[in-house]
């Protein structure tokens, strides 16, 4: 039987992201999907290795057929979680979320490897960049040879009894090829794949897209959006109800983050802005509420053809804390926008202008939109 586990415990946090790495979107599917797409035609088994707190949510997308664990705090202890819900494995696969776009057939080779007789084998490219030794002066020491170096990628194969035990040692490593090696076992080296590449940042992303054909398509926005405080007008933030605040003068219910994050979604698709979309002249948006608004906007873009990687907008203003309710504004901005990938900031001015002097609140807002 052949296993693979998917580390998928990640945060986003280079990428910038308020979820877990693996579930940010790559055209029309999360990393994670991409990943099991590869590993579910030569696996028999696939355990997922997932961030605590998120273990629902992934089982939601990988569906009855993957079993899912809580990673741990490390990448060998997420690995060594997912180790312990494999039984009977001869070969065991360990890929990265991360590494989305590896493909079956990279797979595939990896595992004709260990039939072959390796008990430890590694995908990886050559370099190609020139390497030199820097010292702590800021000047070059010496040059490097780059003729034997390799960029090590996954998946990573081995046969289920050395994996297990160069993971009893409890040791700790960036990749679990380099445990085999530390731990004597010969490492297999076989072609890689430029398309294997680690997805960490927006401009990884961006080159992952060229694989699929949507890179050209990649653009993006900003938003802006101010309201003044109100006598007698509920507030309305982040598409939730603030009961204990005073609410803001405005068209529709003055949700400044919905509104500029429907701006920038409408700045990176170029259909307009949300006066020409939803302004006065539009009085059956009268008194929206921002969640509407959302709904609408992102109907359109998606008629336009459109998707989105990823939201972001910071809400300026003394009040209210936002901190205490973020996650739950972050989960209605995003189910508003199809499951999209949303960030939530918040400051303040200290003291200066509208937002400063208590007299309004402000939100700027980006967005990352593909064009499918």
């Amino acid at each position: 039987m052949i296993a693979a586990i998917v580390a998928a415990a990640g945060s986003g946090e280079r990428f910038g992201a308020s979820i877990p790495k693996a579930l940010i979107n790559l055209g029309d599917r999360t990393l994670l999907e991409h990943a099991i797409s590869t590993l579910s035609a030569v696996a028999d088994q696939i355990v997922v290795t997932a961030p605590a707190g998120f273990e629902d949510q992934i089982r939601a997308i990988v569906g009855d057929g993957v079993t899912v664990v809580t990673g741990g705090a490390t990448r060998s202890d997420s690995v060594r979680a997912g180790l312990a819900a494999i039984d009977g494995a001869e070969f065991v696969l360990v890929h990265d979320a991360a590494r989305a776009l590896a493909t079956r057939e990279l797979a595939a080779s990896v595992i004709a490897a260990l039939k072959g007789g390796d008990v430890a084998v590694v995908p990886a490219l050559p370099v190609v960049d020139t390497l030199q030794n820097v010292g702590a002066d800021g000047y070059v020491v010496t040059a490097v040879d780059r003729t034997p170096l390799r960029r090590i990628q996954t998946p990573q194969g081995f046969s289920y009894s050395v994996l297990k035990s160069i993971h009893e040692s409890a040791s700790d490593a960036t990749d679990d090829s380099t445990l085999a090696l530390n731990a004597g076992h010969k490492v297999r080296v076989i072609a890689g794949e430029e398309r294997a590449l680690k997805i960490t940042t927006p401009s990884d992303l961006a080159t992952a897209l060229t694989f699929l054909g949507d890179a050209t398509t990649f653009s993006s926005g900003v938003g802006v959006d101010a309201h003044a405080f109100g006598a007698g007008r509920q507030l309305w933030l982040a598409g939730l109800h603030w009961p204990d605040e005073v609410g803001v003068e405005g068209h529709s219910d003055g949700d400044v983050a919905a509104h500029a994050i429907c701006d920038a979604l409408f700045a990176a698709t170029g259909l307009g802005d949300l006066g020409s979309n939803f302004g006065t002249s539009r009085p059956e948006y009268a008194g929206a509420s921002g969640v509407t608004l959302l709904k609408e906007t992102y109907v359109l873009i998606s008629n336009a053809g459109y998707s989105i990687s990823h939201v972001s907008v910071q809400i300026i203003g003394n009040r209210p804390r936002i901190g205490a309710r973020r996650a739950e504004a972050i989960s209605t901005l995003s189910h508003a926008l199809g499951g999209a990938e949303v960030a939530i900031l918040a400051t303040t001015t200290d003291g200066m202008g509208l937002t400063g002097e208590g007299k309004g609140i402000a939100a700027i807002a980006s967005a990352l939109v593909i064009k499918r």
